[in-house]
């Protein structure tokens, strides 16, 4: 089991009998079946390593069980999305999950997924001041160019929700904060405007939806393509999960200070303070986790699953 569990873990992607490796990321890998034309074929195998990154390096040891976590929260909120809250929305976000029969090297933490022309641009809704956001604000009062009211603090409420795109950057490099005019000029005001409206009513039904397990959903970041045998913006990739959203604890929240996080907060926490002895600025790769920084960060990983969809989590 420990030599099936090495493409879960390192940098190395496992070979997969019928599959072929086109690309590996911070976290996920990806395949194309290995009878297609390279770059054609109509579905993805994405699998979920149990790899953790921060400032722009993946960081060792990884997460155990991370890339399980990741996959069945994703697969959750897409039956959730899908279904509605209440009601209240007529239009369901179209995914592209096709399957979970995959390959028993990766069972539970891969999808087989439509192969989508993905828009260039991280879309990103924000419900609370926070990050990046909090320090564009101090410095402008503005959040992706556009004005706040005065007076904010970390961790405050920003009513409506507002969508602050950003451009996607190679990896090892930073994504840009852009405008949503910057924006309109990569994708075009239609595809601009569409992404903006599917983002920001997505935010609204799923920040209902984890308020109701105690958890404040702050700022989401989602990605999107377009199915080419369609022609349908379809949303892709991961969704709502601790790597690519900011989860609060609504019991410990209160505005002005950092809150309470399901993420890897506690990750970069370790390695900025005094313990770690690395300086982010300095270029050198991040010392090795403790391994009771790993075993925390797991634990909260596995809270957040089991908070939202009110399932245990069984390894």
């Amino acid at each position: 089991m420990s030599g099936e569990r090495v493409g879960f873990t390192g940098a190395e992607a496992l070979e997969l009998p019928g599959w072929r490796h086109v690309y590996s990321g911070k976290v996920r890998d990806l395949y194309e079946p290995a009878d297609a034309e390279p770059g054609r074929s109509a579905t993805l195998l994405v699998v979920a390593s149990d790899r953790i990154s921060a400032y722009d390096h993946v960081l060792e040891p990884p997460i155990p069980d991370k890339g399980a976590i990741l996959t069945r929260l994703t697969l959750w909120w897409f039956e959730k999305l899908a279904e509605g809250y209440n009601g209240a929305h007529a239009e369901p976000v179209e995914h592209h999950v096709v399957s979970t029969d995959v390959p028993a090297a990766v069972a539970g933490r891969a999808m087989i997924v439509k192969r989508l022309d993905m828009f260039p641009v991280e879309c990103i809704a924000r419900g609370y001041l926070t990050g990046s956001g909090l320090v564009e604000y101090r410095a402008s009062g503005t959040v992706a160019g556009l004005p706040l009211p005065a007076g904010l603090v970390d961790g405050s409420r920003i009513d409506p929700p507002i969508f602050t795109p950003s451009a996607k950057a190679e990896v090892g490099e930073h994504d840009e904060n852009i405008t949503f005019e910057q924006m309109v000029e990569r994708v075009g005001t239609e595809a601009a405007e569409r992404l903006r409206f599917l983002t920001l009513d997505l935010y609204a039904r799923a920040e209902a939806i984890a308020r109701e397990a105690g958890i404040i959903l702050a700022d989401t970041k989602v990605e999107f393509g377009v199915d080419p045998a369609t022609g349908q913006v379809v949303l892709g990739d991961e969704v709502l999960t601790p790597d690519s959203s900011r989860f609060w604890d609504a019991r410990d929240y209160e505005p002005g200070r950092p809150q309470a996080s399901f993420d890897k907060q506690f990750v970069r926490d370790w390695l900025t303070g005094p313990d770690s002895g690395w300086d982010k600025t300095s270029g050198e790769a991040p010392p090795e986790l403790p391994a009771d920084v790993v075993a925390k960060t797991r634990d909260r990983y596995v809270e957040a699953y089991e908070r939202l969809t009110g399932r245990p989590f069984d390894a």
